[in-house]
């Protein structure tokens, strides 16, 4: 494919709608359109979650998972798997430690969308260039504002991982997972503090990484 069908951030304007990517790619037949996103990036504990999302009809509400309310993305995430077609990886601590954050995220991109049950034409990507994707595709700055597919990608990504974080805080409610999802805050600082981390921290974060520090050199003291 040229660069003459490849739509550019120049080309449509981020003020045109959450479906202006799609349309523009729909004018030169590039369909359908698969939008991919991640939930969990900069969170020091439980997974990174993937979701690639070819909307087959157009969804009211759709925006950037990060302001919707919870129940409102429990309501579109309903939604969004009854009439799309949709792909999702989890990759866990133990993986993201073994081969890093972002190798993860790139490697889970290509994942999420060989999982859809059809072939995308195009492919938005959320941030960052994906290699490797078996359609051409374009990294879009905070997609998942701008872009319909890339929004539905992330509040898939994001329902998933809030529920699996909720899970975990069953097993392991000295944390508080459910509150905060595995993000860095004063109350889990405390817990780590306290308590040291669990199976399902991220061992390489820096902040996990600290208190395994401290509490080595502790029981060293000790």
């Amino acid at each position: 494919m040229t660069d003459a069908f490849r739509p550019r951030p120049s080309v449509v304007r981020r003020d045109s709608g959450l479906y202006a990517y799609e349309r523009a790619l729909a004018r030169r037949g590039l369909t359908p359109i698969a939008g991919v996103d991640e939930a969990g990036r900069g969170a020091c504990a439980g997974p990174l979650v993937v979701a690639a999302v070819v909307l087959r009809k157009q969804l009211d509400g759709l925006g950037d998972s990060k302001v919707l309310s919870p129940a409102v993305r429990e309501r579109l995430y309903d939604q969004i798997m009854r009439v799309s077609h949709v792909g999702i990886v989890i990759i866990p601590p133990g993986e993201i430690d073994a081969k890093g954050l972002h190798k993860c995220n790139v490697s889970g991109m290509r994942r999420a969308v060989a999982q859809l049950p059809c072939d995308p034409e195009y492919i938005l990507t959320d941030g960052f260039p994906v290699p490797g994707l078996p359609a051409p595709s374009l990294a879009v700055w905070k997609g998942d504002q701008v872009a319909a597919c890339m929004a539905a990608a992330s509040i898939v990504a994001k329902v998933t991982r809030d529920r699996l974080m909720v899970a975990l805080d069953v097993r392991f409610p000295q944390y508080g997972f459910a509150e905060h999802k595995g993000y860095v805050t004063p109350g889990h600082r405390l817990a780590l503090e306290t308590h040291g981390p669990c199976p399902d921290h991220r061992y390489s974060f820096v902040t996990v990484a600290r208190e395994m520090g401290e509490n080595e050199m502790g029981a060293g003291v000790a």
